[in-house]
């Protein structure tokens, strides 16, 4: 059940990496969907099947984070949502840092044509033996944490222990769903993420409503939730994973470990970059209520995040790893240019109408008792929405296999962003961990770009850039200029800058640029009935 900053996280990481970029490109049956099953076996779904199933998921789980988050901020305090948010990021650090990175090796090493003991052997020795080794090592810590609060020397919370409880769940889950992913069961992955979310959803709306409206209830709705799905997990892990004694080969667990230890490290550092601002808030200011009005501006950018980059994500990567295998440096440029067009005029209209009423919009939300969310809102989701332009521009490293490289710059916006906290918090507050992650992001995009193959990089052309650009500066004026048409309430500003999104860009740039018309569905449909 990933959340918004682990996804944001994972896109930051090596998720992007093909798993077989060693293997030969795949023929023409396979590229266009057909299936490669083993003579046999069931027909495994084509690429576009996945992407159709990933994307409804997406879809769903941003839907239950737009219902799950109004709820919450009107329910919570900025104190008790301060809470949620910084031990939420220590949960994100530790499930990263105990999957000891074998997530990555499952995918890596998945036997897809093996026989029963090749299926056995990887059970054993990636699977069973690595996670092991995870819960020993979480059981060690979690010992010697309560035998330090039963000395009397801490006295840890509620919600503390509900972390703890909840971070060998969490690892197992996410390791079986690595199994599921591997076996390109895309079905039942999409399937238990969503009804996950679902259950996580209802246990904590429910506890939170009915019991306490605090922390402490989320976490133990999460808690739950979890477990429940742990429970479907172990039942499939039963029918579908075989661990044998007999198949027992440290040499292949070192292997892997080996091969996800890296791997673990680059997502340790994306996940600082994305999270761990709020840890740092809480360290220099000893205040949950300024984390929580952070958290809550940032977790609504973060929904922006969701929606701009994770269908694109899921659906770019393998069709660039793809192209490039055939087609080279050439084929990845030319479909980079086809990607970039309409999410120019996408990312850049999101970005204006963040400016425009984003505060509006998470008053909407959340309640005007949150209105000072709305800057961090502003300012972070400005960025998210125009991330993925620089990201798309600049993809090509994995491509040439600087893995290495890639680690480097992750890890070096990382410590930016760490020394960028230190220095504005004092001075801005909450604003100054806003401004860190807009600093942070920029210079990430920017050293991926000078740092991509001059062969591979590739800009949104000018006239896009123009249009776009212009006409979001129109709409921008126009909101400045009639302060709009004097509106006060929330809801109401927020319809009347739609309805200027729709009069002063969107219907502007779909007239004036010919190839955007031609990217959308029905105008592509009509075109080629024409003809």
């Amino acid at each position: 059940m990933p959340s918004a900053e682990e996804a944001a996280a994972q896109r930051l990481g090596f998720a992007g990496v093909s798993n077989r970029q060693d293997i030969p490109p795949p023929t023409a049956e396979v590229a266009s969907g057909a299936s490669d099953a083993a003579p046999g076996l069931p027909p495994r779904p084509g690429i576009a099947t996945h992407y159709l199933r990933y994307s409804i998921a997406n879809m769903l789980l941003l839907v239950a984070g737009f219902i799950s988050f109004p709820v919450l901020t009107r329910l919570l305090d900025n104190t008790q949502y301060g809470i949620m948010g910084y031990f939420n990021t220590w949960v994100l650090v530790a499930v990263a840092v105990a999957k000891l990175g074998g997530q990555h090796a499952i995918i890596r090493f998945y036997p897809h044509d093996g026989d029963a003991r090749q299926q056995a052997h990887f059970s054993t020795n990636f699977v069973t033996l690595p996670m092991l080794l995870s819960l020993s090592l979480w059981a060690v810590v979690a010992a010697a944490l309560a035998g330090w609060q039963w000395s009397g020397r801490a006295e840890f919370s509620g919600v503390f222990w509900c972390v703890v409880l909840i971070i060998p769940v969490m690892v197992v889950v996410s390791i079986v769903q690595a199994v599921v992913r591997a076996s390109e069961r895309s079905g039942l992955l999409m399937t238990t993420k969503v009804t996950g979310r679902g259950m996580e959803l209802a246990l904590v709306l429910g506890l939170v409503i009915l019991i306490d409206r605090s922390a402490l209830s989320v976490f133990g709705g999460r808690l739950i939730a979890a477990t429940l799905l742990l429970g479907y997990f172990a039942y499939w892990a039963s029918r579908n994973l075989s661990f044998s004694r007999r198949t027992i080969d440290l040499a292949a667990t070192g292997g892997a470990l080996m091969y996800g230890l890296p791997l673990m490290a680059n997502e340790f550092a994306a996940m600082s970059l994305v999270a761990i601002d709020r840890v740092l808030l809480k360290e220099i200011t000893d205040d949950y209520a300024t984390v929580g009005i952070y958290t809550i501006g940032y977790t609504l950018a973060m929904q922006v995040n969701l929606f701009m980059s994770a269908t694109l994500s899921e659906a770019f990567v393998p069709v660039v790893n793809r192209i490039y295998g055939g087609e080279g440096d050439v084929g990845v440029r030319a479909l980079k240019g086809r990607v970039l067009l309409p999410m120019t005029y996408a990312s850049l209209g999101v970005a204006a109408m963040i400016v425009a009423v984003g505060s509006d919009v998470l008053v909407a939300l959340a309640g005007a008792d949150k209105a000072a969310s709305g800057a961090v809102f502003v300012a972070v989701g400005t960025v998210m929405a125009l991330y993925p332009l620089l990201d798309i521009s600049g993809y090509g490293l994995l491509l040439r296999k600087r893995s290495m490289l890639v680690f480097s710059l992750t890890a070096g916006a990382a410590v930016f962003n760490i020394a960028a906290n230190f220095v504005l918090i004092p001075i801005y507050g909450y604003m100054g961990a806003a401004w860190a992650t807009v600093i942070s992001y920029v210079a990430l995009s920017i050293a991926a770009c000078l740092c991509c193959p001059r062969e591979l990089r590739r800009f949104p052309d000018v006239r896009a850039l123009g249009t776009a650009g212009g006409f979001a500066l129109l709409l921008l004026a126009i909101v400045i200029y009639t302060d709009m048409f004097g509106l006060s309430g929330p809801w109401s500003r927020v319809f009347a800058g739609g309805a200027l999104f729709l009069g002063a860009y969107a219907l502007p740039v779909l007239l004036l640029d010919p190839r955007l018309r031609a990217n959308l569905p029905s105008w592509s449909w009509r075109k080629a009935r024409a003809r």
